[in-house]
């Protein structure tokens, strides 16, 4: 107690002027109404740049469960498309929730290594055969499509991508539904070729390019890229032409595994198909 008053007694100007002085601020913020509105739009602003700045955080701490949320979310998507079902009909298309009538299956991964500058580009994604990948089933994006599995372990896969030799995704170019084989000529990570394309036939510049879907590791019409350019193949009666990818491989993240429910069914069929005699 006398440490208390020796303190007060110590400070006892400075104590008053404080008090004087939040007196004298409360009387002129409540009588006049100018320096009021200043003090409340000061104090809402800086509220309001605080609470933008903690709802940013919060955005950025759940982005990456956001993501994977929608990843997840486009895999229940693309089972509903039409292109995922079996054709019983013209025009229609049997929808049903067992698997004898779905034809694809899409399963949602992450690439967590590749290349794009050498001259075989392989991507490894976090999921494996404990997720039902198997050897030989497509890759696609959001924008297009990516590959083909090529290897796989319980947990992780590796994709022998677009930007390899002999990768041969058989392509159709839209609206004029002319059918050639995918190739990359590694040059860039931007640009493939198809082969096989008659150099008689006229193609307009920019003229999209789909997935045919013929070997059955695709659905008929994911997107690949555009026609950017034709060159005549010397020598042969041939367009060499020059797409430009609808997918930057350099900064690919999310992928979707397709799985082709009848792919063996439409294999061991073409199996019966005999064989040209060799002369």
């Amino acid at each position: 107690m006398r440490n208390l008053i020796a303190f007060l007694k110590r400070f006892q100007l400075f104590l008053v002027f404080a008090g004087l002085q939040i007196i004298a601020l409360s009387l002129y913020f409540t009588f006049f109404s100018f320096p009021r509105s200043q003090y409340l739009t000061t104090a809402s602003g800086i509220t309001g740049t605080i609470m933008t700045v903690r709802n940013d955080i919060t955005k950025q701490l759940n982005l990456s469960k956001t993501n994977r949320t929608l990843h997840q979310k486009n895999v229940e998507l693309m089972k509903q498309l039409p292109s995922s079902f079996t054709k019983i009909g013209k025009n229609v298309y049997k929808i049903d929730d067992t698997i004898y009538h779905q034809q694809y299956e899409y399963i949602a991964g992450t690439v967590i290594n590749s290349t794009v500058d050498k001259a075989n580009n392989y991507f490894t994604i976090n999921i494996g055969s404990e997720q039902g990948v198997e050897p030989g089933m497509g890759v696609f994006s959001d924008k297009g499509i990516v590959g083909v599995i090529h290897n796989v372990s319980p947990h992780f896969s590796v994709i022998k991508s677009v930007l390899t030799d002999n990768i041969n995704i058989d392509v159709t170019i839209q609206p004029i539904g002319l059918f050639g084989l995918l190739k990359w000529d590694h040059k860039d990570a931007r640009h493939g070729t198809i082969a096989g394309i008659s150099n008689d036939l006229k193609i307009k510049k920019w003229s999209k390019v789909y997935t045919k879907g013929g070997s059955g590791i695709y659905p008929r019409g994911i997107l690949v890229g555009r026609v950017e350019a034709l060159e005549s193949v010397e020598g042969e009666a041939f367009w060499d032409v020059k797409v430009l990818f609808s997918e930057d491989y350099r900064s690919l993240q999310k992928v979707y595994v397709v799985k082709n429910l009848l792919q063996q069914e439409q294999k061991d069929l073409e199996a019966l198909i005999p064989k040209d005699k060799e002369e």
